[in-house]
């Protein structure tokens, strides 16, 4: 049987309402002070536990905390900076060209713009959400293959195109 729009809309209310009753205090879990921190925290993230990220950002914004910082800093300095979080060389690379892109297009600044953000090297949707949502408190939803996978089996969808779910 088919479940009608207006009752799929009711259970997911009540399924939010228990998640934010269980979870009141629920907040994004890579430490960072500003847009730029967590967009390349987030950048790291990847392929990475958040843990791990939280140990190594430390040290990486004590040398590159601003975009200004990090587009001077080599890349090789870079890489080994992150090299714990695994993908280091791609990683690296694409925080020194994003850093250089927010200089070069938006004065050092982050973009509170998805379209904006998913431009830049190395930020995709995913990114993009969670630095507009955390970041910016511009609500976003962050769609990964484990939203995929409950949005799923609690039949909120039937895709499987992130885009689409989100």
């Amino acid at each position: 049987m088919r479940e009608s729009l207006k009752n799929k809309q009711e259970r997911m209310r009540r399924i939010l309402d228990r998640l934010y009753e269980t979870y009141p205090n629920s907040k994004c879990s890579l430490e960072h002070r500003s847009p730029f921190q967590l967009l390349i925290s987030t950048m790291l993230s990847a392929q990475c536990t958040d843990d791990r990220v939280n140990k190594v950002t430390p040290k990486l914004f004590e040398h590159s905390p601003t975009a200004e910082l990090m587009a001077s800093a080599p890349v090789e300095h870079l890489a080994e900076l992150v090299r714990s979080t695994g993908f280091f060389n791609s990683k690296s690379k694409n925080m020194s060209a994003c850093a250089r892109m927010l200089m070069s297009e938006y004065g050092g600044e982050v973009p509170a713009d998805l379209d904006a953000l998913v431009k830049l090297p190395g930020v995709g949707r995913k990114t993009a959400n969670v630095v507009l949502g955390t970041g910016f408190h511009i609500p976003g939803l962050v769609v990964d293959t484990h939203v995929i996978r409950i949005a799923n089996f609690l039949r909120f969808t039937t895709q499987k195109d992130a885009v689409k779910i989100e």
